[in-house]
């Protein structure tokens, strides 16, 4: 009897944490219009702080154009052949500008990043128990360090052998070469694509971590289904990267290496069968 009384009571107390958190559906929409209206004034902040330093991060972004660049003139000095000077172009009046804004958002988004993740989980933590909301937390600290570890990954290592590839890919045969006249805002499209797919890759043990204590993966399933997420984080690096075979496998055996990693922290988090039963 005494067993029964406490889980009814821990059952109330549970219900009694979503009642406090009820309210009709007008003052949702009214908390969520509050909300949209932070994400936009944090992702204007972000932007208004970019714009002084456009200069250095355009600056920033050409680091792995003239990484790559440095590497291939050393193999044509090495071969006794004349160093490659090249650069960005414009083909059109406004082009260079329009990079610039485009920069001033992508940078004001990233900038944003714990503002928007905040506002989100302000939003829902009205509709958690107390204990999610513990387990909550730690992801939302996590998942903007995981995607800036990608993010440094794809900058400073793998872009600069992408672009070395790029210009190693000019020559036809020993003599003819074919002049590389990369647009500023192609290079920009590419470091963008290569910066979200790294960054957003490593978001995988946060996901499938929430999954797993939600009760709606396991460690187990996640082994027996290794073939498949091999199948699929193939096709996904042969998507979302260049034809470069090189940042395809590092893009992969990085995912690949996540994923192992999920299951690890999925079978930490695993519920013993007496907690579940409770």
């Amino acid at each position: 009897m005494a067993g029964l009384n406490a889980i009814e009571s821990k059952a109330s107390t549970r219900e009694d944490d979503v009642d406090e958190s009820r309210a009709p559906l007008m003052d949702h929409l009214i908390e969520l219009r509050s909300r949209l209206i932070k994400c936009v004034l944090g992702l204007v902040l972000g932007c208004l702080v970019c714009i002084p330093f456009l200069d250095q991060i355009q600056q920033l972004l050409m680091y792995p154009f003239y990484t790559g660049l440095d590497r291939y003139n050393k193999d044509l000095m090495a071969a006794g052949e004349a160093a490659l000077d090249s650069g960005l172009i414009a083909t059109q009046p406004l082009e260079t500008f329009f990079v610039r804004i485009k920069i001033c958002i992508f940078g004001g988004i990233v900038l944003s990043f714990p503002i928007l993740a905040y506002q989100l989980y302000r939003f829902v933590a009205p509709g958690l128990y107390k204990n999610e909301k513990r387990a909550f937390l730690p992801y939302l600290f996590a998942s903007p360090v995981l995607f800036m570890v990608g993010a440094s990954l794809v900058f400073f290592f793998v872009f600069p052998y992408v672009m070395e590839f790029a210009f190693n890919q000019q020559a036809i045969g020993d003599t003819d070469k074919v002049e590389l006249l990369t647009k500023i805002s192609d290079y920009l499209k590419l470091a963008t694509t290569l910066f979200l797919a790294f960054g957003l890759s490593f978001q995988l043990p946060v996901i499938l971590s929430l999954l797993g204590r939600a009760g709606i993966v396991s460690a187990s399933a996640l082994k027996s289904a290794r073939k498949y997420a091999l199948f699929g984080i193939a096709v996904f690096a042969a998507f979302v990267t260049p034809p470069d075979p090189i940042t395809q496998l590092v893009l992969g055996a990085a995912i690949y290496l996540l994923y192992e990693i999920s299951i690890f922290s999925v079978g930490i988090l695993e519920k013993s069968p007496a907690d579940a039963d409770a």
